[in-house]
């Protein structure tokens, strides 16, 4: 491990707009924040969102900017990105902006039931070998689901074809109401200042002329969801960039 990582890792520890709790803490116990966010970290009862997968956190920070009025944590478990992220809110004073290293199939036990308002997925790997993987998969719908609001919404931005398919296809599967959806943003004349929002992976993936995907829907009810069973074709150029693309893997 690099210097510059030992280093990052060491500043995390010091900043109060990060949490990092231990595998103890969690594994089949309640976290000492879980239903008490708003409480404790903000001090308000705003609105909570949650970013999933949140790398450098250049949207939970760029949400924060925007939007005052709500809370913002950026969960990942890669700590020297989520540096970036968390010193840039420290800087810039955004008290409503903070972030957990932790993986996402721990969030129940870190947030509690109807806790959160929202949840952003931007630019995950698509997992298109295996399903249960998958961020919008029925495995981590059913998680998220436990921890919305009902009727909360979820929102997806890819540049995946496949992993853009396949939410769309589970979502008409299952009767899961749309707010929005596109598979070429840019062009949709959807773009505001939310959407225009370009995290590191984004801007990778414009420079190689690939199409930004979009969707938002509310994840209501209560019935077991249904995995689509339609055959998705795959982004050959997923397997060469996402893995062994060095450029997309900076700190």
């Amino acid at each position: 491990m690099g210097k510059n990582k030992l280093a990052k890792f060491a500043e995390m520890e010091l900043l109060d707009n990060v949490f990092q709790p231990r595998n103890e803490e969690i594994f089949r116990k309640e976290y000492r924040l879980k239903g008490r966010w708003h409480e404790v970290v903000f001090g308000n009862r705003n609105p909570l969102v949650l970013e999933i997968g949140c790398g450098k956190g250049e949207y939970s920070v760029g949400l924060g900017r925007l939007f005052p009025e709500k809370n913002f944590i950026g969960i990942d478990i890669k700590g020297a990105r989520m540096w970036h992220g968390a010193k840039i809110a420290k800087e810039q004073r955004l008290s409503n902006v903070a972030f957990v290293r932790m993986h996402a199939e721990m969030l129940e036990s870190v947030f509690a039931p109807g806790e959160v308002s929202e949840i952003w997925i931007t630019f995950p790997d698509p997992q298109m070998a295996k399903a249960r993987k998958r961020l919008t998969g029925t495995r981590f719908l059913s998680l998220y689901r436990r921890i919305l609001k009902e009727d909360g919404v979820v929102r997806l931005k890819t540049d995946s074809l496949f992993l853009y398919t396949y939410t769309v296809e589970l979502v008409r599967l299952n009767g899961l109401a749309v707010e929005v959806q596109t598979d070429n943003l840019y062009t949709s004349g959807l773009e505001d200042c939310v959407l225009g929002i370009k995290t590191f992976y984004e801007q990778q993936w414009l420079g190689r002329g690939k199409t930004i995907k979009y969707i938002a829907f509310r994840l209501s009810g209560g019935e077991p969801l249904q995995e689509p069973e339609a055959v998705i074709e795959k982004d050959d150029y997923h397997s060469e960039a996402r893995y062994m693309g060095r450029s997309l893997k900076q700190e």
